[in-house]
């Protein structure tokens, strides 16, 4: 029988991450052919997300080194590979299709492939982040939304992770450009996701978004919380990354949207609540939520449906007469301390370690 390298492409993919799970309708071995060629592939499968030189991998494959190198280099170049250059040498690993892939394609997307991974993430990945959610992204509050009283950890702030950053780099949200070209775009702003590290390096190197200082990244990050964007880092207390993300754009709140109790599947620490005797039934704080968590009582009054928030702080920011407010959850839970410890929790979630 021939080898289906495309399936074990998809096989590969589906142990990393997220997953990469199959489709009915194959649409998942379409995006493959369109990103990957059979040499691409076979190379990819070769590999490891464990970074290694040109030298590892030509050895292993028996193919010249400065051929390996090459088709190395060119895949990187094209958001298949990930890549770290220290003191002169640079070394390669596989990454998942998200984070990974996904979001590498964000200076080459077009309106075919924006189609094929419309199709795709309704009919399979979607599915599979929200089952991920929690280990994946977190919600942390708007800072205006905390009462200064309250003391929260530093992995919840927001503003305090980009000032302890040292390398900060914000990049065009995948997510909102592919609906956009889809024709189902939000207009919410696209430059709000940022990039820590190695991670940011990668996408200064591969030109997917411009270096910022600290100042700058604060007032993007305030900006996009002022148009309704839910602040997501990643699931690690120093995390790689942090997201800024809508409700109609999103990949995993877009899914958890479509669930009847979307905060048993997130990784938050506070929740909304409202002093009915201030409401006075404005709804200002309605096109606020992501999650449809508020509710109205006959007498106008908002109330917060507890299996819906995931305690953003959005509606409490909008919030006229301070009735909404944001309130600490009993029992906190603490977020992995490194990005290989929330990989590691991401396996055992999905049953893979």
């Amino acid at each position: 029988m021939a080898r289906d390298i495309f399936r074990e492409l998809q096989q590969y993919l589906d142990r990393l991450s997220l997953g990469f799970p199959a489709a009915a309708s194959g649409v998942e071995i379409q995006i493959l052919k369109r990103l990957f060629s059979e040499e691409d592939a076979a190379l990819f499968l070769s590999m490891t997300p464990r970074l290694e030189a040109p030298a590892e991998i030509a050895a292993r494959v028996g193919r010249p080194v400065e051929e390996v190198a090459a088709h190395l280099h060119d895949m990187t170049e094209r958001g298949l590979l990930f890549r770290v250059r220290k003191e002169g040498v640079a070394r390669y690993g596989t990454i998942p299709f998200a984070h990974g892939i996904f979001e590498f394609q964000v200076g080459r997307l077009d309106v075919e492939l924006a189609r094929l991974l419309d199709a795709y993430f309704h009919e399979a990945f979607r599915t599979a982040m929200v089952r991920s959610a929690s280990t994946f992204l977190r919600t942390v509050p708007v800072q205006e939304a905390l009462d200064v009283r309250q003391n929260i950890a530093a992995y919840e702030d927001a503003v305090g992770i980009l000032r302890r950053t040292e390398k900060i780099v914000v990049a065009e949200c995948i997510c909102r450009k592919q609906r956009r070209l889809v024709d189902k775009g939000c207009g919410k702003p696209r430059e709000a996701c940022f990039m820590f590290g190695s991670m940011g390096q990668y996408y200064l190197d591969q030109g997917l978004g411009r270096r910022v200082d600290a100042d700058e990244a604060v007032r993007i990050l305030t900006e996009a919380q002022e148009a309704g964007l839910v602040t997501q880092p990643a699931t690690a207390q120093n995390p790689g990354g942090m997201c800024n993300c809508c409700g109609d754009c999103c990949g995993i709140l877009a899914g958890l949207n479509a669930l009847a109790k979307p905060a048993e599947m997130v990784f938050s620490n506070h929740t909304a609540a409202v002093d009915e005797a201030l409401c006075n039934g404005c709804e200002a704080c309605l096109d606020r939520c992501q999650m449809g968590a508020i509710r109205w009582a006959d007498d106008r009054v908002a109330g917060i449906d507890l299996d819906r928030c995931i305690g953003c702080g959005l509606c409490v920011t909008r919030c006229p007469t301070k009735a909404l407010r944001l309130v600490a959850k009993a029992e906190p839970r603490a977020p992995p301390q490194s990005t290989a410890d929330q990989m590691l929790a991401m396996a055992r979630h999905r049953g893979l370690a």
